[in-house]
């Protein structure tokens, strides 16, 4: 066994099976694992009963379940809660727990950082470091309904929705980030629906290729603009991947889903994308695509240049969306009195390379798979 224990927490059910299997145990007692950790919250082995006492010897021994720890939590007015995870070497992230009447979301990170340099977005103004590892994100799921508790005094599950909007580029994460989404999913993890699990990107066309084949959940894209020439200089990725392709790749995405939508993200900026000819111009870039348009209130950082677009602006451009047959919202701002809005989340990254996008993309296939091997 190498010299340091493995940490079982970033492990899915297949993980945790080749690890029993690496120690002479039987494969179902990784299953027994996976429920005491993720379904019941468990990490200590002194308490996992239903594993003989020789067992839980030997996992102290060559295993442990590490969690990072929660540095500082705000609270919104509005029930909004946001807090600064402290990860081990000295960077920190940024989770979101949204309580509403019907549903509890979880709006979880998946980079410290981000690396696409998005202009708008306060997250890409912070750099970026590296990748969170499948146990860094599934660690905000975890301590999120610890600190929240399980369940709500009516009996509902308080974390009933996760998405992955928060600081990073999933899709240039895909090894971890499906890692941890398949816990999210897993019966004997958090049992979480397909369609209660939304990964949002900025366009990696590659990766939503992937992800439809290994872990096709909920998608959302951040589009904010219809044409390649202002998403370029809004989302700089669009120069790699343009908006046909994206559209292309959505389609794609949902083709055996004939009843899926995929959610398009739309924030609106004052003079910059709100215009009644802008509207008409998405409308029709989204005639063919089963669709649901988010308009999001753009929500100022220290620094920004941006503004959000007027309230009247908002409702004429989702009155024309509308109008054309498209399924519009206008997402109600939450948290941001406390920085936790869309696009507020910044965290705290140290040695902020600001990679390219470019380089980020090279490394979306290598990510390597968890070390359970002996040795």
């Amino acid at each position: 066994m190498g010299d340091s224990p493995v940490n079982l927490l970033g492990l899915d059910r297949n993980g945790l099976r080749q690890f029993i299997d690496v120690l002479g145990e039987h494969s179902y007692r990784g299953d027994q694992l996976l429920q005491w950790v993720h379904q019941h919250g468990v990490i200590d082995f002194e308490h996992m009963t239903n594993l003989s006492k020789q067992m839980r010897n030997r996992l102290r021994e060559v295993a442990c379940i590490a969690l990072p720890e929660v540095g500082h939590e705000q609270r919104s007015a509005d029930g909004t809660i946001k807090w600064l995870i402290r990860l081990i070497d000295g960077n920190g992230i940024e989770t979101v727990y949204i309580p509403e009447p019907d549903r509890g979301t979880l709006c979880v990170s998946s980079q410290v950082g981000c690396a696409l340099n998005c202009d708008f977005c306060a997250t890409a103004r912070q750099g970026y470091n590296r990748n969170l590892d499948a146990a860094e994100i599934i660690a905000q799921l975890w301590l999120a309904r610890s600190m929240l508790s399980d369940r709500t005094e009516d009996g509902r599950r308080t974390v009933t929705n996760v998405v992955m909007m928060g600081m990073g580029e999933p899709l240039l994460n895909f090894e971890n980030v499906v890692t941890a989404m398949e816990l999210m999913l897993d019966d004997f993890g958090y049992g979480l629906s397909r369609r209660r699990v939304t990964l949002s990107t900025a366009g990696v066309v590659p990766g939503i290729d992937r992800l439809r084949e290994r872990c096709p959940v909920s998608l959302a894209v951040s589009l904010h603009a219809a044409n390649d020439s202002l998403r370029d200089q809004l989302v700089p990725l669009n120069k790699k991947y343009p908006i046909a392709d994206l559209l292309a790749a959505c389609k794609r995405y949902i083709v055996d889903a004939p009843r899926a939508r995929v959610t398009f993200e739309y924030a609106m900026l004052d003079g910059i994308n709100d215009s009644p000819e802008q509207a008409r111009e998405l409308a029709a870039c989204l005639a063919d695509v089963p669709a649901k348009v988010n308009l999001i209130p753009f929500n100022p950082f220290p620094g920004t240049s941006y503004r959000r677009s007027s309230a009247a602006a908002i409702d004429r451009f989702r009155e024309i969306l509308s109008g054309k047959g498209l399924l519009t919202v206008t997402r109600r701002t939450r948290g941001d009195d406390i920085a936790a809005a869309c696009g507020q989340l910044s965290g705290q990254v140290r040695d902020r390379t600001h990679r390219s996008s470019k380089m980020a993309v090279a490394s979306m296939n290598q990510q390597p798979p968890p070390n359970i091997g002996m040795h």
